[in-house]
């Protein structure tokens, strides 16, 4: 079984508490390919491309400029990440043998990388899989990374007891995943929010949750899809009628926004 999750905009780079494997991410070719591309990009361009501000924009064309696809060294992927799905997975706080488990078992799409192992090495950068971006493959991401992504996925499927791929991605980035070319069998989990008779995604909390599922599946030390359907982790319980073979649906009482906290607090 394979779990996908997506990366985040906000990065940590500080190093971690404990010493853990470094491995190179599997896509190099493609990688230095698009790094020509990126390398080029101007602040206007960044700015238009992502919706950002100034210094934003300047950061990450130094970035750009910055990275050399050749460089073997990084923080970790899973550690470097720091945004909502990453406060769920806490992959600073697993053992070494949670990180032999994930590294079987997670893969995070990326913008700029295709495809991570939670160990594999990467230098910062922001780069949505989303934006349209011009290269001699296309005029998007999507159709730079075209079937490659998908093809990397069917490889680490390969060797898995159930080569299920349990999509716990957004949108946006497993639409990177070329469906024709996976060969692997999909379920998609869907999380929702129950408040006053209504059931709805709210983004932070789907977020968190998907990586949330993901520690659970390395904590569980999980072989078999089907055995995601246990999950639990904060209130989350899976629901059958909601569901179908293809899409598991989870839901839970929603607890108090940040905002609703706040105004108790006043």
């Amino acid at each position: 079984m394979l779990i996908a999750i997506s990366p985040a905009k906000a990065l940590d780079f500080t190093a971690p508490a404990t010493s853990a494997p470094v491995t190179t991410p599997e896509l190099a070719g493609d990688i230095a390919e698009l790094a020509k591309t990126t390398k080029k990009l101007r602040v206007i361009d960044l700015k238009r491309m992502m919706d950002l501000s100034d210094n934003l924009a300047k950061l990450n064309r130094e970035r750009f400029q910055a990275f050399d696809p050749a460089m073997e060294e990084g923080l970790q992927a899973a550690f470097a990440f720091n945004g909502d799905v990453y406060s769920g997975l806490k992959a600073r706080e697993l053992d070494k043998k949670g990180l032999a488990y994930a590294q079987e078992h997670v893969r995070i799409l990326s913008g700029l990388y295709g495809v991570l192992r939670p160990m594999d090495a990467i230098q910062p950068y922001r780069l949505e899989m989303g934006v349209s971006l011009k290269t001699r493959r296309g005029k998007t991401l999507y159709a730079f990374w075209g079937d490659r992504i998908a093809k990397a996925l069917n490889e680490a499927g390969a060797g898995q007891k159930d080569p299920t791929l349990v999509n716990c991605a957004s949108l946006e980035y497993f639409g990177a995943v070329d469906l024709k070319a996976l060969k692997l069998p999909l379920v998609t989990a869907r999380f929702f929010e129950e408040k006053d008779g209504e059931t709805k995604i709210i983004s932070f909390y789907a977020k968190k949750a998907r990586g949330l599922m993901a520690r659970y599946a390395i904590d569980h030390r999980i072989e078999r899809a089907d055995d995601l359907r246990a999950f639990d982790s904060e209130g989350y319980k899976f629901q059958k009628s909601a569901s179908s073979d293809t899409e598991w649906v989870f839901s839970r009482p929603q607890p108090p926004l940040v905002s609703e906290l706040r105004k108790k607090k006043d």
